[in-house]
């Protein structure tokens, strides 16, 4: 995701607008998009400021697996060769939640576990 526009470029839009301008010929003078002028516009106007929100995501969260982060963990550590597919099962039959392998594979990383990755070797 690119950075924000800065707060003083934000403010000069703002005040360009206010100033009788159109939001669309404040975007081609400051370099911006069209939208992104006639959006800092409207967001002054009802708010009063153009802070740019937060990106991202909090430190930690799991997104739509997080009420289920505990469940997934017990799972791991009682059945430490246990892999993606059984383990997405077990979360389908037991809670109902479809999730990709590879949100799987992601939450199980950043919990910090490590997982048996393929079936199909054999092995001791």
């Amino acid at each position: 995701m690119g950075k924000p526009y800065s707060l003083d470029l934000r403010e000069r839009i703002c005040a360009y607008v206010a100033a009788g301008n159109s939001a669309r010929s404040a975007g081609r003078l400051f370099g911006v998009s069209a939208a992104t002028a006639v959006r800092l516009a409207a967001e002054h106007r009802e708010h009063g400021t153009t802070v740019p929100k937060p990106q991202g995501r909090p430190a930690g969260q799991f997104g739509k697996l997080a009420p289920h982060r505990d469940f997934l963990l017990e799972i791991v550590q009682a059945e430490p060769d246990i892999t993606l597919k059984e383990l997405a099962a077990a979360l389908a039959e037991t809670h109902g939640v479809e999730v990709q392998l590879s949100s799987l594979h992601r939450a199980l990383e950043r919990a910090g576990l490590s997982y048996k990755k393929r079936t199909d070797r054999g092995g001791t």
